[in-house]
């Protein structure tokens, strides 16, 4: 019998300054630290069953990106480099040393270039649904790439994303085999109340380099983490799903077969929001490995 997957956030919120915002993150565990970075658009919450399996193993944090979740929405860009420099300062500050990584979707971005440019500080890193390289439009699902080319357009994507808010009303609910309860749908909706709120989740599919395109130093930086990953001996963690959507069957071939020290885990079938379907097992695979 498949456990419940609760809508509780059991856990104390935590603040940190960086560049004169707040980061929001939670904390839990003592030991190495174990860093959970989410992507798009969602917050530290899609990380909140999986995290108790590993309290007892090392200290779990799991920071909201800036803009995101509760943490604040200073007036930035919110490209690339502003969001990493967030992400760099936090773990600067926290004074996070031998590192493991937790990582989905653009949370993967950040902490695949935080891995490449501080490899001496990394334990091992924990993958799903993630951008191990630049990714290819046209092996999307078709309603994912009508998406993305309509978000990349200044006015649609305005209109959609921070008008309609498709990014959080459809976009979470369509990637997940399972239905949200209401309760977990407003947690996600909390963070982006406004037209003015939802410009992060605006900006990061703009800098997806789909094809190894523009932004270049997007392009330029998933290149060079996609080279050190391939090369690197540091403990590997891989799950997937089928289809999936950022990673498909071909990704899981070229991962399976290239990457070194490298454990894979197919948890069947699944889509984007792997952690709304398969909590339980990602947090019980990722304690058995992590040592």
């Amino acid at each position: 019998m498949k456990k419940e997957i609760s809508a509780n956030f059991p856990f104390e919120s935590k603040y940190l300054e960086v560049k004169g915002s707040r980061i929001h993150y939670i904390e839990e565990g003592k030991g190495d630290p174990i860093l959970f970075l989410h992507g798009n658009p969602m917050s530290n919450y899609l990380w909140r069953n999986i995290i108790p399996y590993l309290t007892k193993q090392g200290r779990c944090i799991a920071p909201d990106l800036i803009g995101m979740g509760k943490s604040d929405k200073p007036n930035i860009n919110y490209g690339f480099q502003d969001t990493y420099e967030y992400l760099e300062g936090f773990i600067k500050k926290m004074e996070l040393k031998n590192v493991t990584l937790v990582l989905h979707d653009w949370g993967s971005g950040m902490g695949f270039h935080y891995a490449n440019l501080n490899r001496s500080n990394i334990k091992s890193i924990v993958f799903m649904e993630a951008m191990y390289d630049a990714p290819t439009l046209y092996d999307m699902p078709f309603s994912i790439q009508i998406m993305l080319k309509m978000v990349r357009n200044p006015f649609l994507g305005s209109l959609l994303v921070q008008g309609a808010n498709v990014f959080v009303k459809k976009m979470i609910p369509d990637m997940i085999l399972r239905k949200l309860t209401k309760e977990e749908m407003d947690y996600y909706k909390a963070p982006y109340p406004t037209f003015k709120s939802r410009k992060p989740i605006l900006e990061w599919p703009k800098a997806v380099p789909f094809n190894g395109g523009k932004p270049k130093e997007v392009a330029k930086a998933v290149a060079s983490w996609n080279k050190w990953l391939f090369e690197t001996d540091i403990p590997k963690l891989f799950f997937y799903v089928s289809p999936g959507v950022a990673i498909k069957e071909k990704d899981v071939k070229i991962i399976k077969d290239g990457m070194k020290n490298l454990k894979s885990i197919s948890l069947g079938e699944g889509l984007h929001f792997i952690q709304e379907d398969y909590p339980h097992e990602i947090g019980e695979e990722i304690s058995k490995w992590y040592k």
